[in-house]
């Protein structure tokens, strides 16, 4: 039966277990879904379970099910590094032979100098932190001087925070392209990011206003390929910002975890047009994960494995989902709040499978790439091996 849609869905930093590498990045015994699992007594995910989640690993609360309805594995990550770009772009059929380069002891004066002059604005910072330890530590600061708080952390991103009452959003979005542009050409900064918030001294908040100006990837990457070909894309989620605007017919920016499920969920119940949906659910990483809650990223998978089941029987019979995550995030790993390098779990459901197999452990998130275009037929050659063949229903 030929496939007509293929829905991606990234349950943003739900790793499941170290990679071989990982006391590489310090990330030793990093195994983030099983470790939250563990630190609330069990989670109940059964959709999950149904497609075969408790077979990848050991999960407390997600039995081993030997009659799954969908195929399972986890893959490993080939490109260096542990930050969304990188993951979601070998996803996409791009492999990083290098990390983005990183600045833990903040950026270079030179680079600073020049973005104050071209975007016409002082900084403040210019530190590794998170980000809600930075806005407490300046945002006060930042209010009184119009000042822009300038701050980075274990990944490759250029983020600037500031007050909206302050500085509008146009204008941070504003300044953030100036920052782009200069972060590209001589340092190759993944990810400059908009961070505004609101609130008083004390009790500030972020906000939905979010914007990541990403590196274009290097290569083409599936949703290039698919667009090509005439085979339209709907980007949901920070998908959109994640690969530069490119390669999508469509977007739909979210501002959390629910509106993104019912977005994914209304595209599959009516989108008509779109043969690739790929979707980011992000507060896994950037509300829980990065801020240790184990408690509140446990409720945050629940809520997913709901939205899950109304996914599943919303298919249409040429539907394929997949999930699966870009890097780990492990919340009870208490000495740091980054990214953890770590597989992440696959699971692959068609409505008209016959039954369920063992993917194995990919060698690569390209894997995925290579699988979207067998479905589709695309004469385009991706790294990784297609398991296109294994998830066909063979009727």
């Amino acid at each position: 039966m030929p496939i007509n849609r293929v829905i991606i869905v990234v349950i943003d930093a739900c790793g499941v277990g170290e990679l071989p590498d990982a006391h590489l990045y310090g990330d030793s015994g990093a195994s983030t879904i099983p470790h939250v699992a563990e630190a609330v007594g069990g989670l109940r995910m059964p959709n999950a379970e149904r497609l075969g989640l408790g077979n990848v690993v050991p999960i407390s609360g997600v039995k081993a099910n030997p009659n799954a309805l969908g195929c399972w594995g986890r893959m490993a990550e080939t490109s260096p590094g542990k930050d969304s770009t990188t993951g979601h772009w070998e996803i996409a059929g791009v492999i990083l032979d290098k990390p983005f380069p990183l600045f833990p002891n903040g950026f270079p004066v030179s680079l600073v100098k020049e973005f104050e002059r071209r975007a016409k604005i002082a900084i403040i910072g210019n530190v590794a932190a998170s980000g809600t330890e930075i806005i407490e530590r300046f945002g006060k600061e930042q209010m009184e001087t119009g000042k822009v708080i300038l701050y980075t952390s274990a990944d490759s991103v250029f983020q600037l925070a500031a007050h909206e009452e302050i500085i509008p959003i146009k204008r941070q979005y504003e300044i953030c392209a100036i920052a782009r542009e200069l972060c590209a050409v001589e340092f190759g900064v993944g990810r400059v990011i908009a961070r505004p918030f609101v609130g008083s001294p004390g009790n500030f908040v972020r906000t939905s206003g979010r914007k990541d100006f990403s590196l274009e990837p290097p290569k083409e990457t599936i949703l290039d390929v698919m667009v090509k070909n005439g085979l339209p894309t709907l980007a949901i989620g920070k998908i959109w910002d994640l690969f530069a605007e490119r390669g999508m017919t469509e977007h739909i920016k979210t501002t959390d975890n629910t509106e993104g499920i019912a977005t994914t969920l209304n595209a599959i119940k009516s989108d008509t047009t779109s043969r690739l949906i790929f979707t980011n659910l992000v507060d896994f990483d950037q509300l829980w994960g990065h801020r240790n809650d184990e408690k509140s990223f446990a409720t945050a998978l629940e809520a997913f494995d709901i939205g899950l089941g109304q996914m599943m029987d919303s298919l249409r019979e040429n539907d394929t989902l997949i999930i699966t995550a870009d890097h780990g995030c492990d919340p009870t790993q208490k000495h740091s709040t980054d990214h953890t390098r770590e597989y992440v779990p696959l699971l692959v459901y068609c409505k008209g499978m016959s039954g369920g197999c063992d993917l194995g452990i990919r060698e690569t998130f390209a894997d995925i790439a290579a699988t979207v275009g067998d479905l589709f037929d695309l004469q385009h050659s991706f790294p990784g091996k297609s398991f296109a063949r294994d998830i066909l229903p063979t009727s």
